[in-house]
């Protein structure tokens, strides 16, 4: 085990009824744990650290959770933890946080400091990395869930399954933007986890624009996480509303 990792003690089961405590640096830290995600056949995430466009949409009921990153969040100009506390205030259930750290003590560490803050509402989001991978096993070993983030390979979700994550999120948009082909990956990673029966979740994210959430359910995908925006446009046809014009007129007539 990591140096870093030494006192800390790994649960060999974790009773989610309950909260419980892991050791560090000789006092013991009080857990929450989080809920486990419902298995809904799809479900949408907002990605986005504007309240105001979380409210609105919330209203739906059709909004499962929320993610953000670091760069969303210096987007909205306003303090993170503010913002976190603001999102979980509007009923949110799931709520992607994003720690840094560059070893996975740091990343452990800071996972727990936000589990402490916003309890089993949030959702630890670590880097696909080999510290990021190893906070990932310790973090799911105590209960919490963690997404596993910038996955751009089957190999990286492969190994973010077996360190036991709850979502990984291939960036679908980022690698069009880089000449790849984001769905291609996702279908991929998709398959695997089914013809294996992973537990683990397969999470759509930088995705774009409508049609890239319909292939990503089509491939198999679990959650797409979307922009305010895209979620707006998934409700728009111009034959709908070709459509409404003409029931709207018939109905007066």
């Amino acid at each position: 085990m990591d140096s870093s990792l030494k006192g800390k003690t790994l649960p060999t089961h974790v009773d989610n009824s309950s909260p419980y405590t892991y050791i560090d640096h000789g006092f013991d830290i009080h857990i929450t744990p989080p809920l486990t995600p419902k298995q809904d056949v799809m479900k949408l995430f907002l990605d986005t650290a504007i309240v105001s466009d979380i409210e609105e949409r919330l209203d739906t009921g059709l909004i499962a959770g929320v993610t953000t990153n670091p760069t969303l969040i210096r987007k909205s100009g306003r303090d993170p933890w503010k913002v976190y506390t603001d999102i979980i205030e509007l009923g949110v259930e799931d709520l992607s946080i994003e720690v840094n750290g560059e070893s996975a003590k740091e990343l452990i560490d800071n996972g727990v400091a936000v589990n402490k803050n916003y309890g089993n509402v949030a959702t630890i989001k670590l880097p696909c990395t080999v510290e990021g991978l190893k906070a990932c096993k310790y973090l799911t070993n105590i209960g919490l869930r963690v997404n596993m983030t910038l996955v751009f390979s089957s190999s990286q979700a492969i190994l973010c399954s077996l360190a036991g994550a709850t979502y990984i999120s291939p960036f679908i948009g980022r690698m069009d933007d880089n000449s790849l082909t984001g769905l291609s990956l996702l279908h991929d990673i998709c398959d695997v986890f089914e013809k294996q029966k992973v537990k683990t979740q397969v999470l759509a994210a930088s995705v774009r624009d409508v049609q890239s959430v319909g292939r990503s359910f089509e491939f198999g995908a679990h959650i797409c996480t979307i922009p305010p925006k895209v979620f707006d446009n998934m409700a728009k046809h111009v034959l709908t509303d070709k459509g409404l014009e003409q029931f709207n007129a018939d109905f007066l007539a």
